[in-house]
């Protein structure tokens, strides 16, 4: 049965359920700013340190750099992700959370979306920050594009395994020890995308963005469908 104007009611349920977890994890963001504050002083911090420890030469600049972006943003992500379901747990409210009528998929959704907003307003501070720091011509929108794809496989991979670690008392070391080997493919792509987008000569004529988008939809669906099952693990 479809309401007056053609609409599933499934979906719209399925839509608020999302909305309702994605605007009580934002807000709580805006009002703590715990997760981004960590992540963009981690990332700043590396790119500082990269600067002061690698005397990188123009010429070799574009090939080098966008590892060195991605070294600092993946690690400070990590941060972040630790924290997915860190009020929950803190406040002893996950059971209930569990216990409530809403999809895991719902869940799981809002949950990656909350991350991936945070580690793309990360992202939007350390492009700049890096382009000034190394004296690099950088096509912001490319290169924030580029990241965004990227940004979406690290925070699909990084909700899901938040959720399995949240179950350990080592969390913050667990998540790392999961996390870095399932993103290389995404790693790879990105890494290799965004030297295409700086110019690097070293970066190869390959379609990584396909590579990306591929790769973005394999993790996001995989989660969706066991996100339940880590749940009740």
């Amino acid at each position: 049965m479809r309401t007056a104007d053609g609409a599933d009611p499934s979906v719209l349920v399925f839509g608020r359920q999302v909305y309702a977890v994605l605007a009580k994890d934002l807000l709580l963001e805006v009002r703590t700013k715990d997760a981004l504050t960590a992540m963009l002083v981690f990332s700043l911090l590396a790119l500082v340190t990269f600067n002061f420890a690698l005397d990188l030469r123009p010429e070799v600049m574009s090939a080098v750099g966008p590892g060195v972006l991605w070294v600092a943003l993946v690690f400070g992500s990590t941060l972040g992700l630790a924290r997915t379901f860190a009020a929950e747990r803190d406040h002893g409210t996950l059971e209930g959370l569990l216990m409530a009528p809403l999809d895991r998929s719902a869940l799981y959704l809002a949950k990656l979306l909350a991350n991936l907003i945070i580690i793309s307003a990360a992202a939007t501070v350390s492009v700049p920050a890096f382009a000034v720091l190394f004296d690099v011509a950088v096509d912001i929108p490319a290169v924030l594009g580029t990241l965004l794809l990227g940004a979406v496989g690290v925070a699909a991979v990084g909700t899901l395994f938040s959720a399995m670690a949240s179950h350990t008392r080592a969390r913050e070391v667990m998540l790392p020890i999961l996390l870095f080997p399932i993103l290389v493919p995404i790693l790879i792509g990105v890494v290799q995308a965004t030297g295409l987008a700086l110019g690097s000569p070293t970066a190869r004529d390959m379609p990584w963005l396909s590579l990306l988008v591929a790769f973005d939809g394999i993790y996001v669906a995989v989660g969706a469908l066991v996100f339940d099952f880590v749940l009740q693990e």
